[in-house]
């Protein structure tokens, strides 16, 4: 587990140094969460050079844990209570790096397309 999130933590370096320099660009998982993922399986702190060296914009969305949709599959093997775990972590670590999280809602895709667009628009 150790290998794969520092893999993680490289690949997403590589993402966001081919990502475009303007406009809005969304990732469905960051150097964070990997970095995050770090800490909790060997206590490896790389996450306080995130403060520093890799920002992304201050404002993240997180999707919570959802036990109603929530299904087990070949890319999400983990169960549940392991989701509620990681989610817990990722709230508590980028706070600690002083991102502004928005939690979506659990509501339909086109209500949580229009909460995120009116997020960015900086409507309520």
């Amino acid at each position: 587990m150790e290998a794969f999130a520092r893999r993680a933590i490289a690949l997403s370096i590589e993402d966001r140094s081919k990502a475009p320099k303007s406009g809005w660009v969304f990732f469905d998982r960051s150097l964070v969460d990997a970095a995050s993922a770090l800490r909790h399986i060997c206590g490896d702190d790389f996450i306080e050079k995130l403060a520093h060296d890799h920002r992304y914009n201050r404002c993240v969305f997180l999707t919570p844990p959802w036990p109603e949709i929530y299904q087990m599959d070949g890319e999400r093997q983990h169960g549940f209570t392991a989701a509620v775990e990681e989610y817990d972590r990722l709230l508590r670590d980028y706070a600690e790096l002083s991102y502004e999280t928005r939690i979506l809602p659990k509501s339909t895709p086109s209500e949580r397309a229009a909460f995120l667009l009116q997020t960015l628009e900086g409507k309520p």
